[in-house]
């Protein structure tokens, strides 16, 4: 067994009726998008969504943001929850990292109206806004998660908070303040497993954190050198009716833990390199992941379960294909990756390559960029494709979206723009109950064609 990334310990230590009805409101809001990527980061919608639109057409809404940010945004009933960041990193001349707040945003879905805004301190020494990391993304890149009654937010540096739906903080924990050997900033969003939220302070601590999410009492910490250089959002993967592991894919290996302790449980050899930016996902019992980092990459299937190395009795299959930013997607039984100006969908049962198409010629986009690319960083894509109603919705860092046929041969349907003023688009959407919410560095957007 490979123990160049075994985690490391280091430990800390309602009436029937009342529950019959929490357990009716949650199932009345199965399709709600609770973190990122939706229903246990799959992607995936249960409802169709609009596959046209404009400025001036099948906008329902847009609501100006207090900042920038390239979090998704989270929907639970009628609110919209997103994190933003201000004060610094957002292209004033005059402007200090002392100065740097950070956000949550809570939206009424119906009207865009904003309810409330929490402004949270930023906790110095952050990481400057320079060279290649985190100009892309700046200080609010990790997606919220709720469990439909309270909303838990990971702030970088600021740490995490936990806030009730009308916006009361109920708790907020640091864990860590360092930065990564790159400084390019985090981006890992949280999840929640039974009553742990679960924290990949990766950067911040090199470590995976789980806090009680009633109290915020930390239950548990591990730290492994192996977190370093992923920049992914782990999974929560049911095995069996007695077993769920943790998992996370980093640079060459996936790990599958107990998230009740955090201790490892497997892992396995993966793609290639000597990073890891994208989330894997689970779909059927089987674990995809795809990666490219600035050496290797490729993409494999594994069989949940198992313990220790599980390279050989595990391992579906392996291939060469991978991705970059944009984490994969499942769907109609294949997996759909897009890279370098591609779109490919793989065999999920096989790994073999089904169909691979060249994106179409990007619009032209606008000559600057809302002031967060003038200090060295590099114009890419990073939102992830999302499916709906067999379509898949892909965003460009432009703002131009665009929609495909993921039956057949990649028919471009669509190609959409909700706005043609300055903005910038990094954020993966979020698709429920037909309706797709959008989020710029400036602006919040809900496209409905109702």
């Amino acid at each position: 067994m490979n123990h160049r990334h075994v985690l490391l310990p280091f430990h800390f230590s309602l009436f029937p009726v009342a529950a019959l009805v929490m357990f009716v409101a949650l199932q009345a809001n199965a399709d709600d998008w609770t973190r990122f990527r939706g229903a246990n980061g799959a992607g995936v919608s249960k409802t169709p969504a609009p596959v046209e639109w404009s400025p001036t057409k099948n906008i329902k809404w847009k609501t100006a943001m207090p900042g920038a940010g390239v979090s998704s945004p989270v929907i639970i009933g009628d609110k919209v929850i997103v994190t933003c960041y201000s004060g610094y990193g957002v292209g004033e001349d005059d402007e200090k990292i002392e100065d740097l707040k950070r956000h949550v945003v809570c939206v009424n879905r119906t009207t865009g109206s904003i309810l409330w805004n929490k402004t949270v301190d930023g906790i110095m020494p952050e990481d400057i806004y320079q060279g290649m990391g985190v100009p892309q993304h700046g200080y609010a890149s990790h997606t919220p998660v709720t469990d439909g009654k309270n909303v838990y937010a990971f702030l970088g540096k600021s740490g995490i908070y936990a806030f009730d739906l009308e916006g009361k903080e109920l708790w907020h924990k640091s864990v860590g303040t360092d930065s990564d050997d790159r400084n390019w900033g985090s981006a890992s969003s949280p999840v929640l497993y039974d009553d742990l939220v679960i924290v990949p302070a990766i950067c911040e601590s090199m470590s995976l954190i789980a806090f009680n999410k009633n109290t915020g009492e930390q239950v548990w910490k591990e730290v492994a050198d192996g977190l370093r250089s992923c920049w992914g959002t782990p999974l929560i993967v049911k095995v069996d009716d007695t077993r769920s592991d943790l998992v996370l894919g980093v640079a060459g290996e996936i790990w599958g833990m107990n998230p009740k302790t955090g201790k490892m449980r497997w892992l396995t050899e993966g793609a290639p390199g000597d990073s890891f930016y994208t989330s894997v996902m689970v779909n059927d019992g089987i674990i995809y992941a795809a990666a490219a980092g600035r050496s290797g990459g490729g993409s494999l299937a594994v069989k949940v379960g198992g313990k220790g190395d599980v390279t050989e009795s595990h391992t579906k299959w392996t291939s060469r294909f991978g991705a970059s930013y944009a984490s994969p997607v499942v769907a109609n039984d294949a997996m759909f990756l897009i890279s370098r100006g591609k779109i490919q969908s793989i065999n999920a049962e096989t790994g073999e390559e089904i169909l691979s198409e060249r994106l179409p010629e990007p619009e032209a986009q606008p000559s600057s960029s809302g002031g967060r690319r003038g200090r060295g960083g590099m114009s890419s894509d990073y939102a992830s494709p999302v499916v709906a109603d067999d379509k898949l919705y892909y965003v460009r860092k432009s703002g131009e979206m665009l929609v495909f046929d993921a039956k057949g041969e990649f028919t471009n349907l669509a190609s959409n723009r909700v706005t043609t003023e300055n903005e910038e688009f990094s954020s993966t959407p979020a698709i429920t109950d037909g309706q797709i919410f959008l989020r710029s560095n400036k602006t919040l957007y809900c496209i409905d064609s109702e």
